[in-house]
């Protein structure tokens, strides 16, 4: 009997044992496939808040900033990844309180208000930022011109840097002339230097660049003039600067326009005549004309005088490409190089007129011929300060004293311009 009843119990036992394991179980599984529902609930969650938050925002931001169209919107992609990592993504992005976007204001690329006025500069002098902003946005100017030499072989950050910080707070509009390519080479450099030009924060939206400089003169082609070879180095950099951002605005390097052919020069309309003949259509391809309309014979002629010699020279060379190149665009101009020389410098010159005639010369030329005619975009004359034998072309001595035409074209009326400058702004982001 009391066999039986120890059986029983062991039975009863047993019984029990198994039901617990049962249970744990059963309990178990449920609450595997609730995590793994909450799991996929919570994944749909995130991404469907995270793509309603891109789009509803983009869709809310530009409702009520019609103006700012050309926001870039990367930094919502740092938020998006951000709240994709987050169990609660609702209220990390409502934790979003403000970011900043940067944009172009939206206007023509040939935008009304212009202020002409500019400068020859270089960027290794800091001072000489402060010089040309005195000089082109006085007397009710701002946004004036500088240009600025380029070696498609310099990748010094730390300098440009400083270059692209003092034209942003000068309010100083870079045209950038390229330089000291390496014909064999010049692939390879154009796309670095292309790549280096494109990191920095530029002022305003069209990134001006004038490739190279008077090829049809040997002095500036490593002894030599070659057509064809410019031709293709030209193509290839309008190619490649506007495949890295199609806000670089492509132009010419500016001929030598009044020298003859000889040993040393090629006229430049044949020379720009080979040009098309090797890459047909070549100067289509241009956004504008930089010009070097200089007051010839030897920087001296009257700034009335018309034709290859005046500084109207420009004229010529557009009515050379519609007429006989069949260009159709109608190209706005940039003078990048241009002004008469004074007798004064370190050594005086007799050949040259006297610095007073010089300044009474850029008050007629910016008054009468430049400023009134709308095919100019800018007038950069040559140069903020050039060492002896050629400073008789500089518009400060040796001591920063400037010469009577600086004084007289600083105090020349200018126009306030309003460019499609950078903004930066801070919006907010949340619930």
């Amino acid at each position: 009997m009391e066999i039986k009843e120890n059986f029983l119990k062991f039975i009863f036992i047993l019984s029990f044992i198994s039901f617990l394991i049962t249970g744990a179980i059963y309990l178990r599984k449920n609450t595997n496939e609730v995590n793994s529902d909450k799991n996929i609930l919570s994944e749909k969650t995130s991404k469907n808040t995270v793509e309603n938050f891109e789009i509803g925002y983009r869709e809310q931001y530009i409702a009520n900033n019609p103006e700012k169209k050309l926001i870039t919107f990367d930094v919502l992609a740092e938020v998006s990844t951000d709240a994709r990592n987050l169990t609660t993504p609702i209220e990390k992005v409502c934790e979003v309180s403000e970011i900043e976007v940067s944009y172009y204001q939206d206007k023509p690329i040939l935008f009304e208000k212009n202020n002409k006025f500019g400068l020859y500069i270089y960027a290794e002098r800091e001072d000489y930022f402060e010089i040309a902003e005195e000089l082109v946005n006085s007397n009710g100017g701002n946004w004036g011109y500088v240009l600025i030499p380029y070696n498609v072989k310099d990748y010094d950050k730390d300098k440009w840097s400083k270059v692209f910080k003092n034209l942003n707070s000068k309010n100083l509009i870079p045209i950038i002339q390229l330089w000291d390519v390496d014909p064999s080479e010049y692939q390879e450099q154009t796309k670095k230097s292309a790549e280096f030009l494109d990191q920095f924060e530029w002022p305003i939206r069209e990134r001006y660049i004038s490739v190279y400089n008077e090829m049809n003169d040997s002095r500036f082609w490593y002894g030599s003039v070659k057509p064809r070879e410019y031709a293709k180095i030209l193509n290839y950099t309008i190619d490649t600067y506007k495949n890295v951002s199609p806000n670089f605005f492509m132009m010419n390097g500016a001929f030598n326009v009044s020298a003859p052919s000889d040993k040393s020069h090629l006229d430049s309309f044949e020379y720009m005549r080979i040009m098309n003949e090797e890459i047909p259509g070549i100067f289509d391809k241009l956004d504008g004309w930089a010009s070097h309309p200089y007051p010839q014979p030897n920087f001296t002629s009257s700034p009335y005088k018309l034709g290859r010699w005046g500084i109207r020279a420009y004229l010529d060379e557009l009515e050379f490409l519609s007429k006989n190149l069949g260009v159709k665009k109608d190209l706005p101009v940039f003078i990048t190089e241009t002004g008469w020389a004074h007798a004064e410098g370190q050594n005086y010159n007799p050949s040259y007129i006297n610095q007073s005639k010089v300044a009474e010369y850029f008050k007629i030329a910016y008054e009468e011929i430049w400023i009134p005619d709308p095919k100019v975009r800018a007038v950069t004359p040559f140069t903020i300060r050039y060492q002896p034998p050629h400073d008789h072309f500089s518009w400060i001595d040796k001591n920063k004293k400037p010469y009577p035409q600086f004084d007289v074209v600083k105090n020349l009326k200018k126009e306030a311009g309003s460019p499609p400058v950078l903004i930066k702004d801070k919006i907010k982001v949340g619930c």
